[in-house]
């Protein structure tokens, strides 16, 4: 990417819908130049929208590398957080205090249960008015969960099955509310001097 814009490029970068008179009134000035040659213009209008193109696509580059680092990253994150309460739970711990930190502290362990749901006999199902333009799935389940006694009249033409996922215990960073930087940097600072 080019450091300096030209001025045109400027003027595009800048210009919104309701407001395009500097730029009309620019362009005007350029193809009425009489000192430049037509080819010079048409490269000098060429050039500014070709560098405002190119830096769309260096933004979307860029915002697509930023997306999987942060994905990365939150991956990483959550990862760490989990193996951290691992071992404290190993070793006995719920929670350590901190002097910069206020404290770290456990989640509980959670369990979701989710459920899905097998289609046995589709054109009975749709005989029975579970119906979008194909089987409506969706309103079949949430009547199946709802009323027993249709659970009981569908099932042969339809199998519930209920599933369990656990979210695993994660390490929370309660920070204090005034934390001060500067400990936390000599607090590093003294942790890397001693490991060297």
């Amino acid at each position: 990417m080019k450091l300096v814009n030209y001025q045109l490029q400027t003027q595009m970068e800048s210009v919104k819908q309701e407001a395009t008179h500097f730029l009309k009134e620019y362009l005007q000035s350029i193809l009425e130049d009489k000192t430049k040659a037509y080819y010079q213009k048409a490269d000098y209008v060429g050039l500014s929208l070709n560098e405002l193109s190119n830096k769309i696509d260096t933004l979307s580059e860029d915002i697509k590398e930023l997306q999987q680092l942060k994905k990365r990253l939150s991956t990483a994150l959550d990862i760490s957080k989990e193996v951290t309460a691992t071992i404290l739970l190993q070793n006995g711990i719920d929670r350590i205090e901190g002097t910069i930190i206020s404290s770290i502290t456990l989640s509980k362990e959670s369990t979701k249960e989710k459920v899905s749901m097998a289609v046995l006999n589709k054109e009975e199902l749709l005989k029975r008015g579970f119906v979008k333009y194909e089987l409506d799935t969706d309103a079949l389940q949430t009547a199946l969960l709802q009323d027993t006694n249709l659970q009981r009249e569908l099932k042969p033409f339809v199998e519930i099955v209920k599933t369990k996922e656990t979210t695993p215990a994660k390490a929370k960073v309660n920070l204090k509310r005034s934390a001060n930087n500067t400990q936390a940097d000599e607090l590093l600072q003294l942790v890397q001097n001693q490991a060297a």
